[in-house]
């Protein structure tokens, strides 16, 4: 149960912190101040959103989303969805594509070689099928987690910064909900398609309370340290450069390593999520469909990092809303059959 439910709260972290996250980028657009009621709400509510997500795809036993979007938003609007997912998914895995030119860019590197950095072991990934990422995320997510964590705490301490000076702000707090309907789309087109690979229901606590627990923990860290340095925030393409300026540069090298591995591993779980989908439709490999997807995705690359999250996030923030309130009422629409 633990081991289980552990790989696939490494598999929901993974798909959760990305070049957005894992920079800052995406918490500043978000968060930043008078915020600290809206990271604790947005905990409660992603873990919430996970445990009905795995509890339908566990019930289902589906191995790609469309089952389980089904269920969540209902019949007549399914199609609707099912298309804003592909469209997420492939734009979200572009902004990881370009997360990785930007962090390439930081070291002299041309941006065009850092976003052809991650292309050749983002297909290979897939020859191992599923097994392949859930294995990667198992192995490279506790490092991102710990280092990032590290880095974090380590600034905290440096600043002389106080943890729980911010947890009264409560005038942002609406944002937990446009901030965990983001998130919402990726999940539920990854995690629906593990739903023939879970063993036992117990599996479902552990990935859901403890990725809430982790992400809602780190989050709130680092939209702590990021107030400390608001000012900088907007001359630095990731903010959490400006974080790391005043440590030695092989810092700078590790968290850029770690913030690679972000970029990595989400944008894996939006191809992963993409061609599961069309599995059924093209009976070929995984890795030849993961390549056709990385294909039709590098000319949109060229837009930039920064800007793609700065336009494309909120908007679908906004738009996922209502998948997030249906996640939300299930357990009371459903109370007796979540029970069986």
């Amino acid at each position: 149960m633990w081991k289980s439910g552990g790989k696939w709260m490494f598999l929901i972290i993974g798909t959760m912190i990305g070049a957005g996250y894992a920079s800052g980028r995406e918490l500043w657009q978000f968060f930043g101040h008078e915020s600290g009621l809206a990271i604790v709400l947005f905990s409660i509510l992603f873990t919430i959103c996970c445990y009905v997500i795995l509890s339908i795809s566990y019930e289902k036993k589906s191995s790609h989303y469309l089952p389980v979007l089904r269920v969540i938003v209902g019949k007549h609007l399914t199609g609707i969805y099912d298309w804003m997912i592909i469209l997420y998914l492939f734009t979200t895995t572009v902004v990881m594509l370009a997360g990785s030119g930007a962090t390439w860019q930081a070291f002299h590197f041309s941006y065009r070689f850092g976003v052809l950095a991650i292309v050749i072991p983002l297909i290979l990934i897939f020859i191992w099928d599923v097994k392949g990422i859930v294995s990667i995320n198992s192995f490279i997510l506790p490092l991102l987690i710990i280092g990032l964590f590290l880095v974090l705490l380590l600034f905290t301490i440096d600043q002389k910064l106080t943890l729980f000076s911010h947890l009264h702000e409560t005038s942002n707090w609406m944002a937990a909900f446009p901030f965990t309907a983001l998130n919402i789309l990726p999940l539920i087109a990854v995690l629906g398609a593990i739903g023939n690979q879970m063993q036992e229901k117990n599996e479902i606590w552990v990935a859901s309370i403890g990725s809430g627990v982790v992400l809602g923990s780190i989050s709130y860290l680092y939209n702590n340290s990021l107030l400390q340095i608001s000012e900088e925030i907007l001359l630095y393409e990731i903010p959490l450069f400006a974080i790391l300026k005043g440590y030695p540069f092989e810092m700078l090298l590790f968290m850029s390593a770690l913030l690679w591995i972000a970029i990595f591993t989400t944008a894996a779980s939006g191809v992963f999520g993409l061609i599961t989908r069309f599995r059924r439709l093209l009976d070929v490999p995984l890795w030849i469909l993961a390549m056709m997807a990385v294909a039709f995705m590098l000319p949109f690359t060229s837009f930039g990092f920064s800007t793609l999250i700065e336009y494309l996030y909120p908007l679908y923030g906004v738009l996922n809303l209502y998948v997030l309130s249906s996640l939300l009422l299930y357990p009371i629409v459903n109370r007796y059959k979540m029970e069986t």
